[in-house]
């Protein structure tokens, strides 16, 4: 149900406390006892708020020590990239973290050419130096960020040496260790004064124009800048903030920013469809602001705070993440010729089907992975993924070359690709995508959330494919029942059936006490409300 509040600003007196939220940081105290209250790493590092005792000094302390911690087990001494967003919590964390790096004579580089630093940024700066260093030596880094979330929110994020998120395996023994730091009340944690810091190990780095002036190596700059395109970027107050003006000047490029403005309370952002502030780029509540400047642009786009996402907005307004990225298939495996055969689409098991039917076209190899970007890391660091995506508007996808570019989400880089297509076709991406619905087909796709206890969360864990009985989908028969992950044999969280015609996929969400159903059919808006409504029924049964 969507909130009234939707799309509109919030009143002075309904923004968030900001000075309570970083009083409470450095105050409160989280009780180890209590699970809610525990280090917890999701699907994209640990997430919380100061004011709910799950993103406090103490955890963050825990947290980076368990980080050095596993660089010493593991013989990495090499230098650490820090990257942090704009939300409140981001800035005194990230200092936490500092403190304890230094004690743990970790050598820090930070951007010195802004108080931000983007994910993408950082993931390309963690392979940009590991090309030349080896064993021990390799860089890692850490990023300060919840990404989309709400204002009050907080996040923190290790990418290795590969450059992308942890594995699930490597955040377990991190949560594991932070936990038991934690739960000693952090007399383990080695942590310098602000003063000893600066002197130990902190140094600056230009890794956003490192980026900047690399990306002619993986977007055709110069049909951008060639095209006569008027471009509108908006960085919803986060992270691109100082991107999009350096990369409008290093390339000669006609883009306009319209806004620079940063305030912890991120009160120019229309909230969200549930009446909260969330920057989030996928949602046209959120993005209303830019939609209503879409036709003083040829094209416009925008990031989340912290730049692993993308918003696409054209003409015809906000594009749905799952046909922007069908048609960024299609344009890139018919345009990047020194790919080679081997490189095949990325996909997560929620993101549409119509992916399935471009790889099919374009005979390439479709790998399904479970939710979370730091499954694509090793399909692209090896060139087996071209490109690799999910449906809540992430991706990135390799160099002219067929190497690295980014191993974890890269909001700009998909930005500027919806320029490039643009330039390139004649077409905005949204009009391409009619061309491939013309082809394929028109999906129908939704999600739907709804409350989840922690009864019902531990009983998805438990579903195996013979949970299912039924054997027929809206009047299909059923053609797959999946629990694990069609390209890894990971497990996916949850439950996904498929028929020829549509499918459905349940799984709890990483972050929050819900659970999030995934539904798309090919045969219109009805068909997709009928699976909806048998997979509620299908789910209850299996859940009890």
């Amino acid at each position: 149900m969507v909130s009234p509040l939707a799309g509109t600003l919030s009143e002075p007196d309904q923004l968030p406390d900001i000075a309570s939220l970083l009083k409470a940081y450095t105050e409160n105290t989280p009780d180890p006892a209590d699970p809610g209250q525990k280090v917890s790493f999701g699907t994209s590092g640990h997430r919380g708020s100061s004011l709910c005792n799950t993103f406090n000094e103490a955890h963050i302390l825990a947290i980076t020590q368990a980080v050095c911690d596993v660089r010493r087990e593991n013989g990495l001494n090499g230098p650490l990239f820090m990257g942090k967003d704009t939300h409140a919590l981001s800035e005194p964390a990230a200092q936490t973290a500092l403190e304890v790096l230094a004690a743990n004579s970790v050598s820090v580089y930070v951007e010195e050419t802004s108080p931000f630093t983007p994910t993408p940024v950082i993931s390309h700066a963690i392979l940009s130096y590991n090309r030349t260093a080896t064993g021990s030596a390799r860089a890692d880094g850490i990023i300060i960020t919840p990404s989309h979330n709400p204002p009050l929110d907080g996040g923190f994020k290790y990418n290795t040496p590969l450059g992308g998120p942890a594995p699930s395996d490597l955040t377990a023994v991190i949560q594991r260790r932070a936990n038991e730091l934690l739960a000693n009340g952090n007399r383990d944690v080695w942590r310098l004064s602000e003063s000893q810091k600066a002197e130990r190990s902190v140094r600056t780095k230009d890794f956003i124009g490192d980026y900047v002036k690399d990306l002619a190596n993986v977007i055709d700059m110069d049909a951008i800048a060639g095209s006569g395109l008027h471009i509108g970027a908006e960085p919803l107050g986060g992270s691109t903030v100082d991107v999009w003006g350096r990369i409008a000047e290093t390339y000669k490029v006609p883009l306009k920013v319209v806004s620079h403005e940063v305030d912890p309370t991120f009160r120019f952002i229309p909230r969200d469809h549930d009446g909260k502030i969330r920057m989030d780029c996928s949602s046209p509540y959120a993005m209303s602001g830019l939609i209503r400047l879409k036709d003083y642009f040829d094209l416009a786009f925008a990031c989340d705070p912290d730049a692993d996402r993308h918003g696409i907005v054209t003409p015809d307004g906000l594009m749905n993440p799952n046909h922007y990225l069908s048609t960024v298939a299609w344009h890139l495996f018919s345009s990047r010729t020194a790919w080679g055969p081997r490189a095949g689409i990325g996909k997560t098991v929620v993101t549409s089907s119509m992916l399935d039917r471009v790889a099919a076209s374009l005979g390439r190899t479709l790998y399904e992975v479970p939710v979370g970007f730091k499954w694509f890391v090793s399909y692209l660091i090896s060139g087996l993924a071209g490109m690799g995506c999910e449906e809540s508007a992430g991706a990135s996808f390799l160099r002219f070359d067929g190497t690295p570019w980014s191993t974890d989400k890269d909001g700009p880089l998909l930005c500027l690709l919806a320029a490039e297509m643009t330039a390139k076709h004649g077409k905005h991406p949204s009009l391409l995508y009619k061309d491939l619905t013309d082809r394929f087909g028109a999906p129908a796709y939704a999600r739907a959330d709804s409350p989840l206890d922690p009864e019902k969360r531990a009983r998805f864990a438990a579903l195996t494919e013979k949970s299912l009985t039924a054997s027929t989908l809206a009047g299909h028969p059923i053609t797959a029942v999946l629990t694990r992950a069609p390209a890894n044999g990971e497990p996916i969280g949850g439950i996904k059936v498929c028929t020829a015609e549509g499918w459905f996929a349940a799984r709890p969400s990483g972050t929050e006490p819900i659970c999030k159903v995934y539904t798309e059919s090919f045969l219109g808006e009805a068909h997709r409300k009928q699976i909806e409504a048998e997979a509620v029924t299908l789910l209850n049964a299996m859940l009890g």
